[in-house]
Formats: structure tokens, C-alpha cells, sequence
């Protein structure tokens, strides 16, 4: 495959991806693991295992203080939405930022920042200094970085993998954060039970030395050029009006934004659940996260298995995970409720790999930042939006509608983007009963249809 500045100017032959917008190829390469056959991303992806866990150990350890220090479910949101709020302000910009300038050295920067956070946080933790406000403030800082880090580093993925192992690698970087998330719950439970939440912002601060490690050993000779956006007026328009004509960019990114903004707001459900119904501690929270993370897992290595990315997967991922949150938010026992959370979190990374791969194989190398900073703006941007609502519901109403209004609302938003695309893409449901035959697809209404969506449908 050519490397070269011109390579990757246009989305590379499908490779049974079922992409819309983009022609078929050959059957791509199978494995599960494939990317970590090469070396750059080996060392990224063992810096990121560390990080990681290290950013779950923080998570847990920061909702259960800001829950300790207001006993309330609200202001676990408020803290939730602060860490997202400068991608939905600035989110394009980090975009810009990260197709103009090279991404290795962005992240060299960004996860530096990172880590001293987390160490600020554990200062005034262990210092026995901190404030809510102090936790907000920080919380605001990391989001800062996050707009720059993160289409950075979701763009870089093809610079160290290529643009044919592209799904794979985001799959794997997805079971990787899940496998963090495995860990970091438990021992950050631990820790908070037994010395206090301090520690384990210590400790996620001091795990960012294992991704700059990383990115400094890479072999730069290795990594595949993508041509970068010059500096000029007008670029984030242009991203936009990018996205705007593509209907099989725009509509999965309208879905999770709907999802992102109300349907992942689990550290408020959690807190509410483990707090107000079952009446237990911080370790049973780490459990919950725990067990959402097999399940999440699970979803990121079958998703490394498949061979493609069909937009019917991921609307029907949705819907049944809008179901699973309903049924989940009504679980009449602990137990019923504990183990509900590990489909939840299946279906939810499947949403999650399946969107995100899909939107980056079928962008123009060359807008691939821009077109990931709408992706992750929308995703995680909603998120202020969406949780001081759901923080509030879950305190006026109880953990259980919070929940349920959460399941409702990404279920409807599925279905309702569904319809559209389906009539969008000219098409139409075939039911066919003989045997041998697909029994249930979407076929074209006109025999021209529109290519792109009647595909990846």
C-alpha cells in the first residue's frame, strides 16, 4: 500500500466494510489482533492499557468524592458535564488543530497535561484541601485537553496501522479501554475504601508516563503519511458543509449524539442506584462499573472480528440497547440489575466501534480530524446537556425513571433514525420465508436507489 502524500487523498477501496460512499474490494485480512503486528501500535496500545486504567481509577474515585462531598446526584452530573462542555464549545477546533498539525507530537503535549492533572487533583485530595469546586475545576481543565487529544488521537490510528487495518485498531483500542475498565474500578474501590480517593488520582497521574514512553520509541520512518490540511480561512465550514452532504456520515452521528447525550450517563445512574436502592458503598460501585466493562469488552472484540461496518448493525445495537436500559432502570433485584449491565455494555460498545469506524473509513483522509471532532463534540459534547437533565430527573424522581427516561429516548432515537435513513437510501423491507433465503432485509425501493445507504444498509 502507497504511503505517499497523494495515497490517501480519497476513503481506500472498501474492503467489505458495506460503507456507504465507498466502492467494493476484496475480502479484507482476518485475526482479531492483527494490529498489534505492527510495532508503533504495539507501543501505543501498551501506553494506552496503563493510561487508561489509570483514567478509569480517576473516574470512579472522582464521581464517589463528589458524591461525598455534596450527597448529590446532580452535582455528580455537574461534574460530568464539565469535563465535556469544551468539546461541545471548542470541539471543531481541536478538529482543525489536529488535521493541520502532526498528531504525535499533539499527543506528546496532550497526555503531559493529562497526567498533571491528575496529580493536581491528587494534591489537594491528599492534602486534605479539596472542594467540589476543586473537582469541578479540574474536571473543566481535562476537558480543555480532551478536544485536542481526542480526534488526534482517533486520527492517528491511521497513521500507525493504515487505512486497511483501520477498523480492526479501533476495535482493539475500544478492548483496550474496556480491559483498563476491568481493573480500574476494582482497584480504585479498594482504594477508596481503604486509604481514600487521593491515591488513586496519584496513581492515574503517574500512569501517563507509559503512553509518552510510548510515543517517544515509535519508529517515525514506520508511520503512514496522511497529507495534512494547509492553514487557511474557512476550514471549519468546510468540514462541515463535508458532513452535510453525506447522509452516511451525518445520520450516525445525529444517533449518538442522542445516545451520548442521554443514554451513557452511567456515573449518575450508578451512584443513584448503589446509593438509594441498594444502599451499599463504593466497592459495589466499582463492581457495577466492573461488570459493564466484561460486557463492553465483550463487544469490542467481536467487533474486532467482523469484516464490516453496516449501518443496520449499528441501528439495531441501538434500539436494543435503549430496551436493556429500560429494562434495567425496573430490575426488581441487585443482582437482576448487575447482570443486565454487562449486555448494556455489549451493545453499547457495539454503538460506540461500529459509528466510529464507519465515519472514519468513509472520510477523506485529509477531513478525518474535523469530521472525528464533530463525531466525538456530538458523542461526548451532549454529555453537558444531557446530565445535569438526567441529574436532575434521577434526584427529583428517583434512580429508577432517570434510568428508564435514558433507555426511552435512545431507543426512539434509533428507530427514528432508522426511518430516516431507510427512506433516505430509497428502501424498502423484503420479507422472504423460503429456505436458503435471507428472511428479513432492506432491499431498493427504485432499482437505482441511492447506492450509498441501500449498501450499508
Amino acid at each position: 500500500m502507497s504511503t505517499g502524500p497523494g495515497a490517501e487523498s480519497a476513503p481506500a477501496p472498501n474492503t467489505h466494510h458495506d460503507i456507504p460512499g465507498t466502492p467494493d474490494a476484496a475480502k479484507p485480512r482476518t485475526g482479531t489482533f492483527r494490529s498489534l503486528k505492527v510495532r508503533n501500535y504495539r507501543l501505543f496500545a501498551t501506553g494506552q492499557v496503563v493510561s487508561n486504567t489509570g483514567t478509569w481509577m480517576q473516574r470512579i474515585a472522582q464521581d464517589w468524592l463528589v458524591l461525598s462531598l455534596t450527597g448529590s446526584s446532580a452535582a455528580v452530573g455537574i461534574t460530568t458535564a464539565l469535563q465535556f462542555l469544551p468539546m461541545l464549545l471548542f470541539g471543531l477546533y481541536g478538529g482543525v488543530i489536529a488535521d493541520r498539525f502532526p498528531k504525535r507530537q499533539l499527543l506528546l503535549i496532550t497526555q503531559a497535561a493529562m497526567g498533571l492533572t491528575g496529580l493536581a487533583l491528587a494534591a489537594l485530595t491528599l492534602s486534605g484541601q479539596v472542594q467540589v469546586w476543586h473537582v469541578y475545576l479540574m474536571a473543566f481543565l481535562l476537558g480543555m485537553v480532551t478536544v485536542v487529544d481526542n480526534p488526534a488521537r482517533q486520527a492517528f490510528v491511521v497513521e500507525m496501522v493504515g487505512q486497511d487495518d483501520l477498523r480492526n485498531a479501533v476495535s482493539l483500542n475500544s478492548a483496550n479501554f474496556q480491559s483498563a475498565r476491568l481493573v480500574g474500578p476494582a482497584v480504585a474501590g479498594v482504594l477508596i475504601t481503604a486509604v481514600g480517593s487521593g491515591w488513586a488520582f496519584l496513581l492515574n497521574g503517574l500512569s501517563f508516563i507509559a503512553p509518552l514512553a510510548g510515543l517517544l520509541l515509535m519508529r517515525t520512518g514506520e508511520l503512514h503519511k496522511v497529507e495534512r490540511a494547509p492553514r487557511g480561512k474557512g476550514q471549519l465550514r468546510e468540514g462541515l458543509r463535508y458532513v452535510a452532504g453525506r447522509p452516511d456520515l451525518i445520520w450516525p452521528i445525529v444517533l449518538v449524539g442522542f445516545i451520548g447525550t442521554f443514554g451513557f450517563n452511567f456515573p449518575i445512574w450508578l451512584t443513584a442506584f448503589v446509593d438509594d436502592i441498594f444502599h451499599a458503598g463504593a466497592g459495589t460501585y466499582g463492581l457495577l462499573n466492573t461488570l459493564m466493562a466484561i460486557g463492553s469488552l465483550v463487544g469490542a472484540l467481536l467487533a474486532a472480528r467482523r469484516g464490516a461496518s453496516r449501518l443496520r448493525l449499528l441501528i439495531g445495537a441501538a434500539v436494543l440497547f435503549g430496551v436493556l436500559e429500560m429494562t434495567a432502570a425496573l430490575a426488581p433485584a441487585f443482582w437482576v440489575f448487575a447482570a443486565l449491565l454487562v449486555p448494556i455494555g455489549m451493545f453499547g460498545m457495539t454503538i460506540n466501534v461500529t459509528a466510529n469506524s464507519s465515519v472514519q473509513l468513509a472520510t477523506d483522509p485529509a477531513m478525518r480530524g474535523r469530521v472525528m471532532s464533530l463525531f466525538m463534540m456530538v458523542f461526548m459534547g451532549g454529555t453537558p446537556v444531557g446530565a445535569p437533565i438526567v441529574g436532575w430527573l434521577t434526584d427529583a424522581y428517583g434512580a429508577r425513571i432517570g434510568f428508564l427516561a435514558g433507555g426511552l429516548i435512545s431507543a426512539l432515537a434509533a428507530v427514528a433514525v432508522g426511518l430516516v435513513l431507510v427512506r433516505v437510501g430509497g428502501l424498502r423491507l423484503k420479507v422472504d420465508l423460503r429456505r436458503g433465503h435471507r428472511h428479513v432485509e432492506f432491499v431498493p425501493r427504485l432499482p437505482s436507489g441511492e447506492k450509498r445507504l441501500a449498501a450499508a444498509a
